[in-house]
């Protein structure tokens, strides 16, 4: 073998290996930027319901509290260290009113579903 045709095949191996590392890096990148995405989108959804539910009045304080009495309750031993609105399900009047939590800690998950009896807030289930 000459030692141009070694060169040349020294030369398509190492851009074979270049084009095939490149494609690993854009994939790696474009899995993190779409889980960023995500959070983004998630961050934005709950202030936009933490946002409709104190425009309507609705005392965050206090409805935490129902939750975390419910989760008590309900799950004993769960320790909440996250606890987010995620959404708002006002209709007219108060009685259909329903708001969703997710608690989180240690690694596992709670979900909430208040509901409104008047001003007065409950839960209705604990998933």
């Amino acid at each position: 073998m000459s030692v141009l045709a070694i060169i040349i095949v020294c030369i398509a191996v190492l851009a074979v290996v270049l084009f095939i590392g490149g494609l690993v890096a854009v994939r790696r990148r474009a899995a993190r930027d779409a889980a960023d995405f995500k959070r983004h989108v998630a961050a934005a959804d709950i202030a936009l319901e933490q946002a409709r539910a104190a425009d309507r009045g609705w005392d965050r304080v206090v409805m935490e509290q129902v939750v975390r009495r419910a989760i008590e309750q309900e799950r004993p031993g769960f320790d909440v260290e996250e606890l987010h609105l995620v959404l708002v399900d006002d209709r007219p009047g108060t009685e259909e009113d329903r708001a969703h939590f997710v608690a989180r800690g240690k690694g596992d998950e709670a979900r909430v579903l208040l509901a409104r009896a008047g001003e007065h807030w409950g839960a209705e289930r604990v998933e």
